[in-house]
């Protein structure tokens, strides 16, 4: 891999005299129908000519917006990025939905208290990371599974034959504020509510400009921030122009996926489908930390338990 440096008393100057191209110009783009895949119900606040959707999970996203992610990354690290994401929860509910999770994911989920979230790994039975994602309990018999790339919910629903435990799609759209900003931003947008109260790894129903929302303190970048995850039948248009309008003041603005790509692999975030797959195990993706083979049997758990001196070392070579 060749990866271009720059210095960082480079990246906060002004560069005019820089050559501009588009994401198109400089990757390999290929056209879609945009009737086979899911459009975000908030592209048309952002869409242009320049505009590169990606595609994750069945759903378009904004790739590149046309603009610089150099400056986006700099806003997000200094300032506030509102970003349209196309991360996917999946519900699970109903008596049988903890013993069914605890089956499929590679930690305790019985623990797991009301409002809370944690990050949770699926393994296939050869012990391979098959999905990751975040576990938002909503209640006692119900979670959200907030999914990477790639299907999941069959594989879910493969496990429910003698369960009372329903699996759906919530038609969930997702928004994220990241950076040092994001959370006086919620705190204009939530009015009267307590958000400074949500800590890492919390969530919590919000009214945002007249409209209930799901929030939880998590995202993608390493910087403090939130996620929202709206219902299907929102004004989804009214909730992005209400978040805009809070973060005004703050000098918020939207951005694509580059800048949150730049700063997650400085954050060591791991994204599922690039640094890891099937072929590995969470022991060699260095993710140890989120498999417990004390508990009682979940998919993959034999094969892991032979397979944990095995790691697996990823380095970059940086050509100046």
């Amino acid at each position: 891999m060749t990866v271009r440096t720059i210095p960082l008393s480079d990246m906060n100057k002004g560069r005019a005299n820089k050559p501009k191209l588009s994401y198109a110009d400089s990757h390999s783009v290929v056209r879609l129908s945009s009737k086979r895949f899911e459009q975000s119900p908030y592209s048309d606040k952002y869409v242009t000519e320049q505009t590169v959707f990606g595609l994750y999970s069945n759903r378009f996203y904004p790739l590149a917006l046309g603009g610089d992610a150099i400056d986006d990354y700099w806003r997000l690290r200094q300032s506030v990025v509102l970003y349209d994401v196309p991360e996917k929860p999946l519900e699970i509910s109903g008596p049988d939905a903890v013993n069914l999770l605890e089956r499929v994911l590679t930690r305790r989920i019985d623990n797991l208290k009301c409002w809370r979230a944690r990050y949770a790994i699926a393994c296939s039975p050869q012990g391979g990371i098959l999905m990751d994602g975040v576990l938002i309990r909503l209640a006692e018999e119900r979670f959200w599974y907030v999914i990477a790339d790639g299907e999941f919910e069959s594989w879910l629903l493969a496990f429910t034959e003698g369960l009372d435990v329903a699996v759906t799609d919530p038609g969930s759209r997702v928004l994220q504020i990241q950076g040092p900003k994001s959370t006086a931003v919620l705190s204009n947008a939530a009015a009267d509510q307590r958000t400074d109260e949500l800590r890492y790894f919390h969530a919590g129903v919000f009214n945002l400009g007249g409209q209930e929302v799901l929030v939880s303190r998590t995202g993608w970048t390493g910087e403090l921030g939130f996620e929202i995850y709206s219902h299907h039948n929102i004004d989804h248009s009214a909730l992005w122009d209400h978040l805009m309008a809070s973060g005004q003041d703050f000098g918020m603005t939207y951005a694509s996926a580059e800048s949150m790509g730049i700063r997650r692999i400085e954050a060591g975030i791991l994204d599922n489908g690039t640094d890891m797959d099937r072929g590995m195990t969470p022991f060699a993706a260095g993710l140890e930390a989120f498999v417990d083979l004390s508990k009682s049997d979940f998919v993959g758990r034999d094969a892991l338990n032979t397979q944990i001196e095995h790691v697996f070392c990823l380095g970059w070579s940086v050509i100046r």
